[in-house]
């Protein structure tokens, strides 16, 4: 298929960039790098199956040729991006998807909504499915990320309804892996980035909320298989495998060989408690659920951030 992927320059969407291409499609990468790397796609410049077009979909547009599906990935997914970011993030949310489904509509292609598990705010529900409704605060700091979010789920199925277009929705729950910016605000790269710096690791409350880590490898595999399936109602993605933020922490030190300290910070307001998805309807549908360790990941995460760090040292004088 020729695929669109727009937010390809981002982390997940990089990773899935190199999958389809993997698996024999072509693929157009769209990107305004607001928040995405161009290193993430450096090494696709060449491929003849790839293409880049530099857009902020949240402004009109169209691509010239066929058009096999649209995979909408475009938006920061950071806390620290989309609270530098708030009305781009509600704009891509809004009128980035509306813009990305009017393209899979004029080609009659499919369309792959990634959503998030923020969706579910700060869950009352243990652990979260796809028809738990959510505890999301409208008028929040994080409400910019969740709205949008939720927005564009709601459009997805409009368009469905409406124009009986082919579309699914992904609820992303913490994805890991290299690629990942150090300074992103999300705990995996931030309990990185201070254990491999002599920094103390910082935990935001006393450390028993919990979060649950899916190495991107996994997550890619998920879309992919969703992409292709007649799911049309939001699909939960992510490790069921639960574990607090002070355990994870503890086990970052112990990775790293880190002897650093661990100190405590107030918690952010709307940060969820807790965090673990029911992956059974991916399991029963897709054939999916996660097959990488959570410590065979972070052993390839952290050897890729040590590789940036190495790369960032000046050089000897001799």
């Amino acid at each position: 298929m020729r695929l669109i992927l727009a937010g390809v320059a981002g982390f997940i969407g990089s990773h899935l960039a190199d999958r389809l291409l993997a698996d024999g499609h072509s693929v157009v990468g769209v990107d305004n790098f607001l928040t995405g790397s161009p290193a993430n796609i450096e090494h696709l410049r060449g491929n003849p199956r790839f293409d880049f077009v530099q857009q902020d979909v949240s402004e009109p547009f169209d691509l010239p040729g066929a058009v096999d599906g649209v995979l909408n990935l475009a938006s920061p997914a950071s806390p620290k991006d989309y609270l530098e970011h708030p009305l781009e993030t509600l704009a891509v949310g809004s009128w980035g998807t509306r813009n990305l489904i009017e393209l899979a509509r004029r080609h009659s292609a499919r369309f792959l909504l990634c959503s998030t598990s923020e969706c579910y705010g700060d869950p009352l529900e243990h652990p979260q499915s796809e028809t738990y409704w959510g505890n999301v605060n409208p008028v929040g700091p994080r409400s910019c990320y969740d709205e949008s979010k939720r927005f564009a789920e709601a459009l997805t199925m409009a368009a469905h309804r409406t124009y009986k277009l082919r579309t699914n929705i992904a609820r992303i729950f913490n994805t890991y892996g290299p690629r990942m910016k150090l300074d992103d605000g999300r705990v995996v790269p931030a309990f990185l980035g201070q254990a491999l710096g002599g920094q103390p690791i910082t935990i935001f409350g006393d450390g028993s909320q919990t979060r649950s880590f899916c190495y991107v490898s996994d997550m890619v595999d998920g879309l992919c298989r969703l992409m292709l399936s007649d799911e049309r109602y939001p699909v939960n993605l992510g490790n069921p495998c639960e574990t607090t933020i002070l355990e994870f922490a503890r086990r970052i030190l112990a990775l790293t060989g880190s002897a650093n300290p661990i100190a405590f910070e107030p918690l952010p307001e709307d940060d969820p408690k807790r965090r673990q998805p029911d992956i059974g309807k991916a399991r029963r549908l897709l054939g999916w659920e996660p097959v990488v360790a959570l410590d065979d990941g972070l052993r390839e995460t952290i050897a890729y951030f040590r590789g940036l760090a190495s790369a960032h040292q000046p050089a000897a004088v001799v």
